[in-house]
């Protein structure tokens, strides 16, 4: 049955009106309209809407609820990674963060920051494509999150398309959902009064509502979204500085913290720290600190990353909360790596929304300067998300019976000798794969679903293959028949071959996940991707220096380090080439970083200034391709300067020491594009 005119217009016209009061009511705090006047509009258009379900379209304010409940959280890779932050602390520390980015970028002015509240919720990634959205996904560990699409698109300060003009044909808006003081007391309040479980802190709330299974349960809950950035754009040239994207997303529509300042300087950041922390209280929303971002997006990505965390931003912390609580041990935890962790085993303490019962000591000498012991009464602080810690012993409380601990000469789970290197903090025990602590951790990270991805081989399975001495090195799962697993407890026949099925099936993977599987220090899931990019192959890459390694994007002196120290261990490539001998492979892949032709070999290049044809950064691609260096400074040793305009202090250096300086032009030429 076709739809008159008179009818889809009449249609059209409700979804208008409503999407232009959620814009008044979110995004320009002014609402319009009375909420029993937007009900009734909304009731009209549902009401239209089941008489022409043809009139029906994903955008419209009718399909914020009504999805069936999810079986679960489907994994989603974002396509740009969604980075944590560097914590400050104090105001040396932005003092200092403030140096270093002045520095890096060889400037003597101010540099101008974009300044606002951290907001003390749940990170998500919401996609658009063609305007509308098509999904949302937590920030997971910043490269994977879970699907929770249907959950957000019933938040009605989430768009369900972009308002206004010229949207991009793709685009990743970053933002944190929050729930409001006042929110969370009601839901607190309705939840007690019916007999269901109440919530400690708001935050809890929120991550909690947005993983409901049933959409309806997320929609029955008081959350909201602030936007706070984009990841991948397409189809769409943003303008130059974060302020600037903020107020485009308030044009599409999307709700921005008002918060928000342009602040010059560090003097400007503390200034706008003091003023936000005196107003705190008195905000609707829970906030842990606030967030400073270098505002110009060509600076920002001069400045690039350091490992998980970008140089151009920092969260400076308010004051964590802390509590007082007594010490009844101290334990050392083995991780998967070896190291000897102390863990304080504390009388159980209420501290920012949680009850906590242990600590992290982090490690011995961190033990000895706090002169922690056992029996001794502490501050224990808890922020955010972080780690329970002890930040200081009160000695004046100290019982006469309290006891030191020292570091174990032994590990304390297999025996083995407790080592400690030179200028290291952490002691570490020696026996590696001969320990069951270590053995177990290594095993249930490489059969993890990022790593080798061996479903059905769980914690309990892995426990027995390791204490009955059947799997020792991970090269052994690949040797198992299902007749050795078939005698576990609970692991039938059928569970066996399973099981053999899935490992045999794991052998198919990728350069990345073995990468990740393996264990290595620091190497997570994106700098897998970053070395197996650049080395495609475990060969070259375990045959790289220190200083080859670096060369790697996100990859520094310290992770270099403990990279090529894992692969200069007889025992770590004896396990990679039994892996590799049980008949695990990956597709082959070029090296992306192989040089093209290497007439710069022993050249050390520095590029500033502003490029016509390129990039900074692909000119200095250019430049590795070529067998040259790339250098970030001037110095005696360069071999030439590739100057553009506004090219700033390094020409300046490069013409005091009688460096030659190039045009783009005459460094194309040299290159022989």
């Amino acid at each position: 049955m076709t739809v008159s005119p008179r009818i889809a217009e009449q249609a059209r016209r409700l979804r208008e009106q409503l999407d232009q009061h959620n814009y008044r009511y979110y995004v320009l705090d002014a609402p319009s309209v009375p909420d029993a006047e937007y009900d009734r509009l909304l009731t009209a258009l549902r009401e239209l809407e089941e008489r022409h379900p043809e009139l029906v379209v994903p955008e419209s304010p009718t399909q914020r609820v009504g999805a069936a409940p999810a079986a679960g959280f489907t994994e989603v890779r974002h396509a740009v990674p969604m980075l944590s932050l560097d914590n400050a602390f104090s105001p040396e520390d932005v003092v200092d963060f403030d140096r270093r980015v002045r520095e890096r970028l060889e400037l003597e002015g101010p540099v101008t920051y974009s300044a606002e509240p951290k907001l003390d919720g749940v990170a998500i990634n919401l996609r658009y494509e063609g305007g509308v959205l098509v999904r949302a996904a937590t920030r997971g560990d910043g490269a994977v999150g879970e699907d929770v699409t249907h959950n957000a698109r019933t938040l009605r300060s989430v768009p369900l398309a972009m308002s206004g003009k010229g949207h991009p044909s793709a685009a990743e808006v970053r933002g944190e959902i929050v729930m409001s003081r006042d929110g969370f007391l009601r839901m607190n309040e309705r939840a007690a009064g019916s007999g269901e479980k109440t919530f400690v802190n708001p935050r809890n709330a929120a991550a909690g509502s947005l993983r409901q299974l049933d959409p309806r349960v997320t929609a029955g809950r008081p959350l909201e979204f602030f936007a706070y950035g984009v990841g991948e754009v397409s189809g769409f040239d943003l303008p130059g500085t974060h302020g600037a994207v903020l107020g485009l997303l308030r044009d599409w529509g999307f709700r921005v913290n008002r918060e928000t300042r342009t602040v010059r300087g560090s003097e400007g950041c503390l200034e706008y720290y003091q003023a936000i922390a005196s107003r705190r209280d008195s905000l609707p929303y829970d906030i842990d600190g606030v967030v400073y971002k270098v505002d110009d997006f060509r600076l920002q990505q001069e400045l690039g990353f350091v490992a998980r965390a970008p140089r151009w931003a920092i969260a400076h912390k308010f004051p964590a909360q802390e509590e007082l609580t007594t010490v009844e041990g101290i334990e050392f935890q083995v991780g998967r790596t070896g190291a000897l962790t102390p863990v304080a085993r504390l009388a159980p303490v209420f501290v920012a929304g949680v009850t906590v019962s242990n600590a992290t000591l982090h490690n011995i000498d961190e033990m000895r300067r706090k002169d922690v012991r056992i029996g001794d009464t502490v501050i224990v602080r808890r922020a955010g998300d972080v780690i329970p810690e002890i930040v200081a012993s009160l000695p004046e409380r100290r019982p006469a019976t309290a006891r030191a601990v020292r570091l174990p000469r032994k590990c304390p789970v297999c025996g083995s000798d407790v080592t400690r290197e030179e200028g290291e903090a952490v002691a570490r025990c020696s026996g590696g794969l001969f320990c069951s602590a270590q053995r177990k951790e290594a095993l249930r990270h490489f059969a993890s679903r990022r790593a080798m991805d061996i479903t059905g081989l769980g914690e309990k399975v892995i426990d027995q293959l390791v204490d009955r001495a059947i799997v020792q090195t991970p090269a052994d799962l690949y040797r198992l028949a299902p007749a050795q697993l078939s005698e576990l407890d609970r692991m039938g026949e059928k569970s066996a071959e399973k099981l053999v099925a899935a490992i045999a099936k794991s052998k198919d993977t990728t350069l990345e996940r073995f990468l990740f599987a393996l264990g290595i220090r620091d190497v997570g899931e994106a700098t897998a991707i970053s070395l197996a990019s650049h080395f495609g192959g475990i060969d070259p890459l375990a045959e790289a220096s220190v200083e080859e390694l670096q060369e790697v994007p996100d990859v520094g002196p310290v992770v270099a380090e403990r990279v090529a120290t894992f692969f200069r261990q007889p025992h770590n490539r004896e396990v990679i080439d039994a892996l590799l001998g049980a008949g695990i492979h990956w597709p082959h892949r070029e090296r992306a970083a192989a040089p093209a032709h290497g007439h710069l070999d022993g050249e050390t290049w520095v590029v500033t200034g502003t490029l016509e044809t390129m990039t900074r950064e692909e000119a200095r691609e250019k430049i590795r391709q070529a067998g040259g260096k790339v250098s970030d400074s001037v110095s005696r040793k360069t071999t030439a300067v590739v100057a553009g305009s506004d090219p700033g202090s390094k020409l300046r250096k490069a013409e005091e020491l009688g460096v030659a300086v190039i045009t783009e032009n005459e460094f194309l030429r040299r290159l022989g594009d």
